[in-house]
């Protein structure tokens, strides 16, 4: 085999090896965006959400959201399809002002990774005027 083909196999497997690294780096990073009109029903509410939650193939969970115009009194992951409320799966935790957390730790259940997989979990953050929740976004894989 010549050095030229020789340097050509080394460097289609360099890259190969790091499209490989980085998309499972990224593989399980979720954006979402929260607002009253994906809360079933909707709500009319000027706050809003946003963060990245991590799902990773191991099940584990990690992230956070950050709510503007809201004062939450809770914040879950939820299991159920959009335009359906389900049962908390994770409960997160405030770590700041407007700021709620994935509890380190935290892991899915074989079902409720196969709902994430499917885009039936969602995240949503409830308030003391609207206590199943003023503001959700769904967790699309």
């Amino acid at each position: 085999m010549s050095v030229t083909n020789r340097n050509s196999m080394r460097i289609a497997g360099m890259l190969a090896l790091l499209s490989f690294a980085a998309g499972n780096a990224l593989a399980g990073d979720i954006k979402v965006t929260l607002t009253g009109e994906y809360e079933v029903p909707a709500v009319t509410t000027k706050a809003t959400g946003s963060g990245t939650i991590t799902i990773k193939d191991d099940k584990t969970v990690t992230g956070s959201v950050t709510t503007k115009e809201l004062v939450g009194v809770a914040a879950h992951i939820h299991v159920a399809p959009v335009g359906k409320n389900g049962p908390p799966a994770i409960t997160m935790t405030k770590t700041a002002d407007n700021v709620w957390s994935v509890p380190e730790g935290s892991k899915l259940s074989d079902e409720q990774y196969a709902a994430f997989k499917a885009g039936d979990l969602y995240v949503n953050v409830h308030s003391a005027a609207n206590k199943g929740g003023e503001i959700r976004g769904q967790l699309k894989p």
